[in-house]
């Protein structure tokens, strides 16, 4: 995190990340600023990239589908496989997250799919067909307790 983040900054950032869909006038007052300060600061956050994007979270219970953690591990796990499998698994749609992990599998990603049918066809494209995919472990979620995307800021 950047040495010139303040506590307004701070302020902004939580109130941002609590409801990004705020009128800038409403951010402004929450966190106790001018509007134009609100606006010059959020506009400064987004061009140092603290803010990568404002997006809507969906309700998985309203849309239905799978959700699944999976642990991917490589058979060569040289930089140009590893950038390959990435690659690939960033391109898929499905995949909502992707991290390369250390000890263990190479790589863990979540994926939120309509149904069984359309994981299985992630399945082929994305581990069946790759010879370098040595191991797929897929976790699917029963039951979700939490799901909370913001990030906790230090303190100054």
């Amino acid at each position: 995190m950047p040495e010139a983040l303040d506590d307004i900054d701070r302020r902004l950032l939580t109130l941002l990340q609590a409801d990004a869909s705020r009128a800038n006038q409403a951010l402004a007052e929450a966190a106790h600023v001018s509007p134009a300060t609100a606006l010059r600061r959020v506009r400064r956050l987004v061009e140092a990239g603290l803010i990568e994007r404002q997006i809507a979270i969906v309700s998985p219970a309203l849309v239905g589908g799978l959700s699944a953690v999976v642990e991917v591990t490589l058979d060569r796990q040289g930089a140009e496989h590893l950038a390959a499998f990435e690659g690939r698994a960033v391109a898929e749609a499905a995949v909502q997250q992707c991290y390369r992990v250390s000890p263990g599998p190479d790589f863990v990603l979540v994926l939120w799919v309509a149904d069984m049918a359309a994981y299985h066809a992630l399945v082929q494209r994305l581990f069946t067909q790759d010879a370098n995919v040595r191991n797929v472990k897929s976790f699917f979620a029963t039951h979700r307790a939490k799901f909370e995307p913001a990030i906790t800021l230090p303190p100054a």
